[in-house]
């Protein structure tokens, strides 16, 4: 019947070419059965005569289809900036910015669509970009629907209390950070902005991402966490639009804590840089974290490197990350207690955690999680031949850590010398510190 009808429309069509409503029609059944080629040719031909809208508004559902979304895109934002509030349009719109990775102005476009019908729903953009029960409240005590990237925002369960010992850490977060956003009052009254970045430097595996999300659970703040491959993309000008992104969904979910790990490969330093791409991108990154188009009011920076040598200095200038706090592996008492955190749950022996602990000195949370796993591997042999689950005993770790040695000594091995040799300012007294090493 479907094709039966196209023919009969072409064949009217030959009669009246010029007949505007007749080939929307043909170009509409076209769409509707798939045949993208065609419906393109006759929403075009319509386009070469006319300003129509839903021309417009089909081709624009054509080329989305076809996957085209930045023709797409370009064809409705020229439509949506003439000031017709158009529901469909602004649908597909937010949808093709969505594919775009553009999720600030998805999220702009989407409540657009909401402000004309807040009863509207689309499954693909709600499930992205919007999450009910979230946010502040109306009048009527409803609460009100936040926007947010289901890749990376998050509302963290956790606070300081899961995080054992690091009291020092703590402490410079809470001066930092946890301060500002209780007191925003007095902090205003002396015109200091809440916001700003604390770089966290130490060995691999020693907790850098967990405490930043815990510090977002303990000031109740949205958390967003992003690594370099969520930045990184091979095209010119993505990475730098990818960071703004972020940046902009940060801002959007104030109070927010910004995570962005591995930040030493993404602000190596200029001089270091062969390619120019590399050079943009730092240079984007120190213009948002200095909120020079929008305010980074209420946004909470935190970076985290194994590496802060290699870090370009004007990342450490005053407002940017002018706080470096070292987080070291976990001391005694907390080794004890994630020996016992980790092996809960596992079928285990009486544990000597006291002596164990002494035995780990050096060891990360990742080192402590291997040794953990080797034993358990060893005790999965001797089950295999009845089947019947051994318990972890205490030389089954005790074995493991003669096989596993500390991974933070070559670390440690190389910030020493940048401590010694390198520490003019005494950004690395920390470590030595840490070391035992006077200056």
């Amino acid at each position: 019947m479907n094709e039966h009808t196209i023919d009969s429309l072409r064949e009217a069509l030959k009669h009246s070419p010029n007949n505007t409503p007749l080939r929307l029609l043909l170009a509409d059944t076209l769409l509707g059965l798939n045949r993208l080629e065609e419906a393109e040719i006759e929403y075009t031909q319509v386009l070469r005569s006319s300003n129509d809208t839903k021309a417009k508004i089909g081709l624009a559902k054509v080329f989305y289809r076809k996957g085209n979304y930045s023709a797409c895109n370009v064809i409705l934002e020229e439509f949506i900036e003439s000031g017709r509030p158009d529901l469909e349009a602004l649908t597909l719109y937010a949808k093709g910015l969505l594919k775009e990775n553009s999720i600030a102005r998805a999220m702009e476009t989407y409540k657009k669509v909401l402000a004309i019908d807040p009863n509207y729903f689309d499954e693909e953009l709600d499930s992205h970009l919007r999450v009910k029960g979230g946010g502040h409240t109306h009048d009527d005590d409803e609460p009100e629907e936040e926007m947010y990237d289901s890749r990376f925002l998050q509302k963290p369960s956790i606070n300081f209390s899961d995080v054992g010992g690091m009291d020092a850490v703590k402490k410079e977060i809470e001066l930092k950070i946890i301060k500002p956003l209780m007191h925003p009052e007095l902090y205003k009254a002396y015109g200091k902005k809440i916001g700003g970045g604390i770089l966290l430097y130490g060995p691999p595996g020693c907790g850098k991402t967990f405490l930043a999300k815990a510090t977002a659970g303990q000031v109740n703040a949205k958390f967003i966490s992003v690594g370099l491959n969520d930045i990184l993309d091979m095209w010119i000008g993505n990475s730098e639009k990818n960071l703004h992104e972020i940046f902009e969904l940060a801002r959007y979910n104030t109070p927010c804590i910004l995570f962005i790990d591995e930040i030493d490969a993404l602000g190596a330093s200029r001089s270091d840089m062969k390619q120019s791409a590399g050079r943009h991108l730092i240079n984007q990154f120190l213009q948002e974290l200095d909120g020079i188009d929008t305010s980074n009011e209420g946004v909470l920076i935190i970076g985290a490197t194994n590496t802060p040598w290699n870090l370009d200095p004007a990342f450490r200038r005053p407002g940017r990350f002018d706080r470096i706090v070292f987080v070291p592996p976990p001391d005694e008492t907390t080794r004890e207690s994630i020996l016992k955190l980790k092996l809960k749950n596992k079928p285990t022996d009486a544990i000597d955690y006291a002596q164990l602990a002494k035995r780990t000195e050096h060891y990360s949370g990742a080192d402590i999680d291997a040794i953990i796993d080797i034993a358990i591997e060893l005790k999965l042999e001797s089950s295999f031949t009845d089947g019947i689950p051994k318990p972890i005993e205490t030389k089954d770790l005790l074995n493991a850590v003669k096989k596993h040695k500390a991974s933070t000594q070559e670390w440690f091995m190389t910030a020493k010398n940048f401590a010694m040799f390198a520490n003019d300012s005494g950004l690395y007294d920390d470590i030595l510190s840490y070391l035992k090493i006077k200056k």
